[in-house]
């Protein structure tokens, strides 16, 4: 069949939202006219707009508060924002108060998923029922940190309950407390990983940035499926205390927006030592780094890039469009190696499974405890929390990674020490740091994932790719996604995978690809996809 013919075909099979459409330019066309907010606006925009006096922090925080009303609760009904700030207004009028303009996120709205502690009128409760009545203690580090730069915390974003880490027939974007989140590109289409809704609000320009939270897979992969910039984090960079665990191991929050820029601000912002994480020790004397210096649009000229040639071969479209990534990165002066496979793929996962289910009981019980009296103390509660609501909370799915977790033992026992000291040498060490060294590379590429799948709350998620977030996530080392492309109207990434603290690196080099091709497109609300 010829192109033409296919995308013919591909048109006549989308069932489009007209009224989405239009809404999708603003929420309304009578507002539209007179809104000063430009569509998808940067950090560096907003900033500029407002020394310019174009719009205040207030005017920002009522535009992106319609949207949420009329996108995400209506029209669509995208069902990103879990819960919209009730201080909001109040918090954007002091900003504007204050007008202290040369804070980093000064005025900037953001939305951080609900698994981040806030000690303000919002819940946290990881998208669970059994959390709604109890509060944290206080701001989680990293939300301290973007208050103090001025950010005006928006609201939260919903997630695949307890980080996707309760059953392992899991549908992506699905909790007990927020339901489905849908990918704003196909609303029948999944938003990928527990920082589902942190992807498709951003996509759909519910907010300027957001904060997701990954163990594996969960910052790229929404930000791969909504269209966006991902960014991993080193363990270590970026402070977890007051973020509901996973895995002290792997767990790291990290930004998610629509451009580099954007991403290299915010992690500027929240990378930084917290005493009551010790992952952070390792950069507790390092001065703190601008991530924005590494916006280097010519920074491919001789850089050597390896193929992770593993992660290719499942989708022949996904295939065409990272060939033309390597012949753009080879036009901007980067020397292709291919393959350069990380040698030790596939054989760090079962020690990785091991290690998480020691460390979620453990860690989730210690969390727990930090919460005030109203909800389950312990992984035990939990379990018959859900067993009691389980019409609530498991009408289509399961608790068996939960009841698999509390089977297991201490942290000290045989099985966990080995499994955690295996899987990070497998998959740092003698794994990519081996892929790197081989032919002295500075950073391995591979598409992020495949197109996003039908939501399917039978069978689950069915994820259509090659892992490529693995092998990072186990090792602890950065990954950034950035768009690629589309494929039949879903969004693509590109991921670059690096040393342990290579992101000034990685920042450099996605920035450079993302200037070389402005691959991102914003969703235009399609119903489905068939």
């Amino acid at each position: 069949m010829k192109p033409t013919e296919t995308r013919s075909r591909l048109h006549r099979s989308l069932t489009i939202t007209v009224s989405a459409i239009t809404l999708a330019a603003g929420v309304g066309a009578a507002q539209a006219a007179h809104d000063p907010v430009p569509a998808e606006p940067s950090i560096a925009q907003v900033q500029k707009d407002f020394a310019a006096g174009r719009y205040n922090v207030r005017a920002l925080e009522r535009h992106y508060q319609a949207r949420i009303a009329t996108i995400d609760r209506g029209g669509p009904k995208v069902n990103s924002v879990i819960e919209v700030n009730p201080d909001a207004a109040k918090l954007a009028a002091a900003l504007d108060a204050s007008g202290n303009h040369s804070l980093p996120l000064f005025g900037v709205p953001v939305l951080l998923k609900d698994n981040i502690d806030t000690g303000d009128a919002m819940l946290t409760t990881a998208g669970s029922l059994a959390l709604a009545g109890s509060k944290p203690a206080g701001d989680a580090f990293i939300v301290k940190r973007m208050r103090e730069a001025g950010a005006l915390i928006l609201g939260k974003t919903n997630l695949s309950e307890w980080a996707n880490f309760r059953s392992t027939h899991s549908s992506s974007g699905w909790s007990g407390r927020g339901g489905q989140t849908h990918n704003p590109y196909a609303l029948n289409r999944n938003p990928c990983g527990s920082s589902s809704g942190s992807g498709a609000s951003i996509a759909a320009d519910l907010a300027v940035v957001a904060i997701g939270t990954e163990t594996d897979g969960s910052i790229v992969c929404p930000s791969s499926a909504n269209g966006l910039v991902g960014i991993k984090p080193t363990i270590g960079l970026v402070s977890r205390s007051g973020i509901v665990p996973i895995s002290v191991s792997q767990d790291t929050a990290g930004p998610m927006t629509r451009s580099v820029a954007d991403a290299a601000t915010l992690l500027t912002v929240i990378a930084g030592y917290d005493p009551n994480d010790p992952a952070t020790e390792a950069i507790k004397n390092r001065a703190p780094v601008d991530y924005r210096q590494f916006l280097d649009a010519n920074s491919l000229k001789g850089i050597r890039i390896g193929v992770m040639r593993q992660h290719m071969g499942f989708n022949a479209e996904i295939d065409a469009l990272f060939e033309h990534a390597l012949d753009v990165l080879r036009a901007h002066g980067a020397v292709i190696v291919d393959p350069a496979n990380v040698p030790t793929q596939g054989k760090f996962e079962e020690d990785e499974q091991t290690a998480l289910l020691y460390e979620f009981k453990d860690g989730l019980n210690r969390y727990l405890a930090t919460r005030s009296p109203g909800s389950p103390r312990t992984l035990a509660d939990l379990i018959t929390f859900n067993t009691t609501e389980k019409d609530r909370e498991m009408p289509n799915f399961g608790q068996e990674l939960f009841l698999s977790a509390q089977a297991k033992g201490a942290l000290t026992e045989k099985e966990y020490v080995e499994a955690h000291e295996r899987g990070p040498r497998l998959a740092g060490p003698e794994g990519i740091d081996a892929a790197l060294n081989k032919d002295n590379l500075d950073v391995l590429i591979a598409p992020t994932g495949g197109p996003a799948w039908t939501t399917d709350w039978v069978n689950g998620d069915h994820f259509a790719g090659g892992a490529t977030s693995s092998a990072p996530a186990v090792a602890g080392y950065p990954h950034v996604t950035v768009p690629m492309g589309l494929v039949r109207g879903l969004p693509i990434g590109l991921s670059f995978v690096g040393a342990a603290w290579s992101e000034p690196k990685l920042i450099s080099y996605a920035y450079a690809f993302e200037q070389a091709t402005h691959l991102r497109q914003a969703p235009r609300f399609i119903a489905t996809i068939q």
